[in-house]
């Protein structure tokens, strides 16, 4: 096969869109170590990629050697590539772009006094290296891509949506560099200028304008360190969702990735919060041992495998879901306070909802769930003294009689669904229902996770037919499985017994819950299907259980719900993911009246 023709298919790879060989550039850019890159484009990339830095630059030696297939000057053994940190290292991209474009690639190497730049000019790759004037670092400018390959010229789209996708590539790649100055132009216009950002204040300025002023206002900053593992970032309030998973920025050790475990793991951290069918947003950044991950297992470098998956997993799952259930009035403002996470020690144990003592303005009794037979209205009755609100208005000490609650103090009740009251910034709106019933929610759940998982025998086991490689994982995790209220058997190569079920599930299908929990098992290393069922319940119970709209409420009566919001986890969004509170301050309400104007 000739080079040439070698270098083409390997194009087909690498090289997909103008959005391919910004992403490749811009990598070798930052792996030399640039402080500012320069973006110029014209056409969408169709017609022009021009890439600036200011990097080391590349030596007059290997100029030419640069545009040829596997040369790298970032792995040179094996071990290397075990333990990689650079974003690039496969050695394909240039030798791939000069092949379906004119490419012209200018340096000055540290050190040295004259600059060079090397030619290809598509099929020939023919380089021609000459002298000319370039400051310290690198430049490569892309003509006419796919000039020679008019089969996948066609398949680009118009200039608008080819950029688009570039500008999404240029995104992902500054918001994991902010040490970097990014300048992006398009058809001779500037798109954005990103400085430099050293402090917080800074980084989040440059994640406003690249995510939007709406994402950086709901959202908070988290951090999270345990057993050698570190995330760190932006996460929106559930209030703030999307249609689609638009605006979802992972890094693992300053690369974007897209990974199974990781995306099943930030989804059940929002499981309880987000409105049905919506996305979280978020920007993190997840920091493990580069020998721990495996970041060489998709052409493009934007997959990875984990060593540790469930070890991972749990990670992240703990320390989202720790600090979601920590937003709530009062507490949103706190996102510059890294938090600790206690380090998972067991990796072979099932993840159980994080329960933790929550004070509470009554008492909640712990009445244990029927074990046999038991129904919606027992259980409801079993649980009446969670819903009932405190007749009296609890006393205060002395410190909150000093400082005004996060809620203020209730004013009125309108139409009988809202609570209006006063805190120190303004007017608070608060959805009585939506509030109450997640107040409700949490405390069934802190209820139900004392009294633990009962479990009902069946008259007759339930016999379900199932692949070998299913039967060895129900049989190699049957311990988890009795955690979480099944008891499990293997009765043949491929046929399992259930002989005990979750007593709060007993009339469910049950064939095709096991099923769904072997396959999170099999693709996640864990399950939380039973968990997420008993939730569904609880939650119908506290929606049901919680004041209903045209209920009038005394004064103590709405400062209790109040009060309770303040203390109670999840406490902005209801059990079904819509906002419960909102703070109209002074300003916005001057605003509305044209008072100083």
């Amino acid at each position: 096969m000739p080079p040439q023709l070698a270098n083409q298919i390997a194009a087909g790879e690498v090289v997909e869109r103008p959005a391919s060989v910004v992403k490749e550039l811009l990598e070798n850019s930052l792996d030399a170590g640039a402080k500012a890159v320069t973006l110029d484009i014209e056409k969408g990339g169709i017609k022009r990629i021009r890439i600036r830095d200011d990097g080391k630059g590349i030596h007059l030696d290997d100029l030419s050697l640069a545009l040829s297939r596997h040369a790298t000057s970032k792995i040179q053994s094996l071990d290397d590539l075990e333990s990689v940190m650079t974003l690039g290292f496969r050695g394909e991209a240039l030798a791939s772009m000069s092949s379906v474009s004119r490419l012209t690639l200018s340096s000055l190497c540290e050190g040295e006094s004259q600059a060079h730049q090397v030619i290809a000019q598509g099929r020939d790759m023919e380089a021609t290296v000459k002298p000319c004037a370039h400051p310290q670092g690198t430049t490569v400018d892309v003509l006419d891509l796919f000039f020679n390959t008019p089969a996948r010229r066609k398949f680009l789209r118009t200039d608008k949506t080819e950029f688009s996708h570039l500008d999404e590539v240029v995104k992902r790649i500054a918001l994991s560099h902010f040490d970097v100055a990014f300048d992006l132009n398009h058809n001779g216009k500037s798109v954005y200028h990103l400085p430099i950002a050293n402090d917080l204040a800074a980084q989040e300025n440059r994640v406003s304008k690249v995510c939007g002023k709406a994402f950086m206002e709901s959202a908070f900053y988290v951090e999270h360190e345990a057993v050698g593992l570190r995330l760190s970032g932006w996460m929106s309030a559930p209030t703030f969702s999307r249609s689609q998973a638009d605006l979802q920025y992972f890094y693992v050790n300053g690369r974007v990735i897209k990974d199974k475990v990781v995306s099943h793991a930030i989804r059940q951290a929002y499981r309880d919060v987000l409105f049905h069918g919506r996305h979280p947003a978020f920007v993190l950044f997840f920091e493990i041992d580069p020998t721990a991950v495996d970041v060489n297992v998709h052409p493009a470098k934007s997959e990875a495998r984990f060593r540790e998956s469930r070890l991972v997993h749990d990670f992240i799952y703990r320390s989202l879901h720790k600090s979601i259930a920590d937003m709530r009035p009062g507490r949103v403002e706190t996102h510059d306070v890294p938090t600790q996470v206690q380090p998972v020690t067991n990796v072979s144990e099932p993840v159980q909802y994080e329960q933790r003592p929550m004070p509470l303005t009554t008492p909640v009794p712990v009445s244990p769930i029927p074990s046999r037979q038991p129904s919606m209205a027992a259980q409801a009755r079993a649980y009446e003294t969670l819903v009932t609100l405190p007749a009296e208005e609890p006393k205060q000490t002395q410190q909150e009689e000093t400082q005004a609650p996060p809620l203020g103090f209730a004013l009125a009740q309108l139409k009988g669904i809202y609570i209006l009251a006063e805190n120190e910034k303004g007017l608070i709106v608060v959805d009585m229902h939506a509030a109450h019933e997640r107040i409700v929610y949490e405390k069934l759940k802190i209820a139900f996770a004392s009294g633990g998982i009962q479990r009902q025998m069946l008259l007759m086991p339930l016999s379900i037919t199932v692949s070998e490689k299913e039967a060895e994982y129900a049989n190699n995790h049957i311990e988890e499985f009795a955690q979480l209220g099944l008891v499990i058997e293997q009765s043949g190569p491929e046929s399992l017994f259930v002989r005990e079920v979750p007593a709060m599930l007993c009339e469910g299908n049950m064939e095709e819950l096991v099923r769904d929990m072997l396959s999170d098992i099999i693709a996640h290393g864990e399950t939380a299907r039973i968990i997420d069922h008993m939730h569904e319940c609880l939650s119908s119970m506290a929606c049901h259980g919680a004041v209903r709209a045209n209920h009038a409420l005394t004064l103590p009566e709405m400062n209790a719900i109040l009060r309770d919001m303040e203390i109670t986890e999840r406490s902005g969004q209801c059990n079904h993911g819509r906002p419960t509170w909102t703070q109209l301050s002074i300003a916005e309400l001057d605003k509305l009246f044209l008072r100083g104007q």
